[in-house]
């Protein structure tokens, strides 16, 4: 067993190095956004991407999970998984064409839809753009993480994020581009990471197998309700947020604001909880793989037990320690001319406990749900989820008119 967690630590690390530094270099993003852009403007980069989001769980129907499932035990079996590769891909090749294509056409009424002006619709455009090609590297990342490449998997993401990094400071310092360079900085970063995994193309061939497809839909499918449940428990709020009232707005924070500004602030405060979020995308990264291989092991309780008891702990240690340390972090003058955030964005500092608080029920989240991917019973997933998620809904309709950001 101690191997077998230590196989399990060594994949978690080099992802979690690469995910770590490309988070890292990524946050560099959350200062560069609030001091040059304001916070109308980032209420509204944080309502879109909150919904590209969640548009990216309809973009690849669980396309990710069931191929990591169906490619692993046919390798098991017969050590050729090409053909689950080829299909998997030819089929979110076509799906997200046809799903940009529609963003395009209605990018006007989806603006509006989610609480923005119809103006906004250009952003949508972007939002398109930006979902259809990280659709098409869904498959070959899920390709590497099935092989166990994980230093290449860490390479393709961190010059990625390298590029959404260098292309933004460019364009936003360099060309003051102001919004739209935020969203063509997104744009090259995944062209860029696209460009990575070019190589892993030669597995692919010219097949279709409509019966590989109904295979992983038949697994996948039950994620797409319960991926988007998953994001709604953390994104709602954003989509609620953006809809407060002026009256509200004025009786909680004065004059001077509109719902967009409200939105920017609470989005850039509550980025903070991606020091808990890279924790357990970390382990994610390396858990799916572990324990769909150790599965059937005699000692497989006992073994999740010990994974679920360890991650955990360190999840809770880390909420307690960003609450105590980053509010001081964030009011810092740094050099005496600059702040991780202007104090205009102070304001949502208060919401930040019960954004940490949050991911420790996520990494437990995480750890059980494992369970139903191992026996196949993936249709409860989505009542599970969406029960969290309603309760989350309803939390915020009633909270967010009463004490806004805290209450979302």
């Amino acid at each position: 067993m101690l191997a077998k967690l230590k196989l399990l630590a060594k994949d978690t690390v080099i992802y979690g190095a690469s995910t770590i530094v490309a988070r890292s270099l990524n946050y560099l993003l959350v200062p560069l956004y609030a001091n040059k852009l304001t916070t109308f403007d980032n209420g509204i980069q944080t309502v879109v991407y909150a919904n590209i989001a969640l548009a990216n769980v309809l973009f690849s129907y669980g396309l990710e999970t069931s191929y990591l499932k169906s490619a692993s035990d046919t390798l098991h079996h017969s050590g050729d998984a090409r053909g689950y590769f080829s299909t998997a891909f030819f089929s979110l090749l076509v799906t997200s064409t046809l799903f940009a294509l529609i963003m395009v056409l209605f990018s006007a009424d989806i603006a509006a839809m989610i609480g923005l002006g119809a103006e906004e619709g250009e952003f949508i455009n972007y939002a398109a753009i930006i979902l259809w090609i990280d659709t098409l590297l869904v498959i070959p990342f899920a390709e590497l993480r099935l092989k166990r490449k994980a230093l290449r998997f860490a390479v393709a993401r961190i010059i990625g994020v390298v590029a959404v990094v260098f292309a933004a400071l460019v364009l936003l310092i360099v060309f003051d581009a102001g919004l739209p360079g935020a969203f063509f900085a997104n744009i090259i970063g995944s062209l860029v990471s696209f460009a990575a995994v070019l190589p892993l193309f030669r597995e692919l061939k010219p097949v279709f197998s409509f019966d590989y497809l109904r295979e992983m839909l038949r697994i996948g499918l039950p994620y797409v309700p319960t991926g988007i449940a998953g994001l709604l428990i953390h994104l709602i709020d954003r989509n609620l947020l953006i809809r407060i009232s002026s009256s509200d707005i004025r009786r909680i924070y004065g004059d001077g604001y509109m719902a967009s500004d409200i939105v920017g602030i609470y989005g850039r405060v509550a980025a903070f909880g991606i020091i808990l979020q890279l924790v357990i995308q970390v382990f994610r990264f390396a858990w799916q793989p572990f324990f769909l291989q150790h599965a059937n092991d005699p000692d497989a309780k006992r073994l999740f037990r010990y994974v679920l008891s360890i991650s955990t702990f360190i999840t809770m240690f880390g909420a307690l320690a960003a609450t105590f340390f980053v509010p001081d972090l964030v009011r810092y003058h740094y050099g005496g001319n600059f702040y991780i955030l202007p104090p205009k964005y102070w304001i949502g500092l208060s919401v930040l406990p019960w954004i940490f608080l949050s991911y420790v029920f996520d990494m437990i989240s995480t750890n059980l749900s494992s369970g139903m991917l191992v026996t196949g019973n993936t249709r409860y997933l989505p009542v599970v989820t969406f029960a969290g998620a309603a309760v989350t809904g309803f939390a915020c309709w009633l909270l967010i008119p009463l004490s806004g950001m805290d209450g979302a």
